[in-house]
């Protein structure tokens, strides 16, 4: 599969992490080392995906955007169906869309709860399977889920959340054990405190609290997450299956 540009296909692909996806993965296609043709999902944004359109495209890379809510099978199938036929197949898939709606759980709705595991964990469901058929035809395929520390340790506040990050690195074990056969890897990169819009509004006490449980002190960016989805997607990464990468400055160990 080094041969011709790689195909990827990347959900939540507008805004912090999951755009620092499709950056790096389509900047790679200038360096020679990956050559990814990208398409990204979105739910809301069509200003930030024109956006992407346009930076990216300038990238001498094939980059295209699609609407569609991540939380129904049916727009999954058909926005895989129509990417694929834009990019002529798909190699790659990143899973990333994600939203919050935190609370402790005495007041927390039950829409709550649905909205996030829908959205968070059954997007997951929706995209991978939609892929699965041309993956295993080609006998190739990359997917990279987009999990949490939250996922691995628990928040509280966030039991939405945590069991949606959590769902997701089962789902991904799993599926790794059903298609590595097929010569499909699938692995979860699980990001720690990002530089991205939600932690964008803590407060300074907030902030200093977080960074006390960062070795590194500080927290990571989008970019950070990027290349290691990067790696696992790359050939180098051939023989990694069924793996959490936490990229999190140290603060799980």
């Amino acid at each position: 599969m080094a041969n011709h540009n790689k195909r990827a296909i990347v959900t939540g692909g507008t805004r912090g992490i999951g755009k620092a996806i499709v950056k790096e993965l389509a900047a790679k296609s200038c360096c020679g080392v990956l050559f990814s043709d990208v398409a990204f999902i979105y739910n809301s944004c069509d200003a930030c995906a024109a956006e992407i359109e346009e930076e990216i495209g300038s990238l001498d890379t094939k980059i295209v955007g699609f609407k569609a809510d991540a939380s129904s099978f049916e727009d999954a199938q058909a926005t895989i169906n129509e990417a694929i036929e834009k990019l002529g197949g798909v190699d790659i898939l990143i899973n990333n869309a994600g939203i919050t709606r935190d609370n402790l759980l005495l007041r927390m709705d039950e829409a709550d709860f649905d909205t996030v595991m829908n959205v968070n964990l059954k997007s997951v469901f929706n995209y991978t399977k939609a892929v699965l058929k041309p993956m295993i035809q080609q006998k190739y395929g990359r997917i990279v889920n987009i999990a949490s520390v939250v996922g691995l340790i628990g928040n509280a506040g966030q039991s939405n959340y945590a069991a949606s990050k959590a769902g997701i690195i089962g789902f991904t074990k799993s599926m790794a054990k059903e298609l590595a056969s097929r010569n499909i890897t699938v692995n979860a990169v699980a990001p720690g405190f990002i530089e991205t819009e939600m932690t964008a509004k803590l407060n300074e006490a907030q902030r200093e609290a977080l960074l006390r449980n960062v070795p590194m002190g500080r927290l990571g960016t989008p970019e950070d997450i990027a290349k290691a989805v990067a790696f696992l997607c790359g050939d180098d990464a051939d023989y990694i299956t069924g793996q959490v990468i936490t990229v999190d400055g140290g603060m799980v160990m």
